[in-house]
Formats: C-alpha cells, structure tokens, sequence
C-alpha cells in the first residue's frame, strides 16, 4: 500500500509559475514510478509527466519545456515545477505511484487545484 499526498497548488496569474509536490509513504515507495496527471472539468485525465525510479522522465508535448519532473528517492517525493502557466493548464492535478513490475498496482493521490487566471 502506498499513500500520496500533494500540495502546492493555487491561483496564479498567466505567465507565473507554480510547484507541486507529492509525500508518498508506504511499501517500497521508492522504486515506484512515479506521474503526474490532470483533469479539468468535462475532460479526460491526462499524463503531464513521469518519473521512474532510476530518474527517466517523460512529458506530454504541450508540456514539455515549460514543466520539469524531478524526485527526491530519499524523502519519496516528487516534484512538478511548472513555469510559463497558461489558463488551459487550470485543472486538478493527481499523482499517481505505479509498481514497475507489477503496472496494475496503482495508486492515486487527492488531487490539488490549480488555477491560472487573472
């Protein structure tokens, strides 16, 4: 069992900039890959970016080059810093930690509002 939960999120203005992070504790946490994902109202959920254990990271094209995944393995956190923020990035961002070896061993954290507006 692992348990995730996040913070950071808030109201910023377009052009601003945001950090997300998520604690996870639990089993084995560490050699989880770890992901962020969003969902706004009406949508579908959707990848922002992973991090595997070893520090391989992937990004969604509408977002690369504007957020950077990072993890700490030693406090089992993981970091989503978002720059150059859009008003299309408002949503509810989720982490989410996935065994590597087993992948339908998945959990979820509560999710953190982000809002970018004026």
């Amino acid at each position: 069992q692992v348990q995730l939960v996040e913070s950071g999120g808030g109201l910023v203005q377009p052009g601003g900039s945001l950090r997300l992070s998520c604690a996870a504790s639990g089993t084995a946490a560490s050699i989880y890959t770890m992901a962020w994902y969003r969902q706004d109202a009406g949508k579908q959920r959707e990848l922002v970016a992973a991090i595997t254990s070893g520090g391989s990271t992937n990004y969604a094209d509408s977002m690369k080059g504007r957020f950077t995944i990072s993890r700490d393995n030693a406090k089992n956190t993981v970091y989503l810093q978002m720059n150059s923020l859009k008003p299309e990035d408002t949503a509810v961002y989720y982490c989410n930690a996935r065994n590597p070896i087993i992948v339908s061993l998945a959990y979820w954290g509560q999710g953190t509002q982000v809002t970018v507006s004026s």
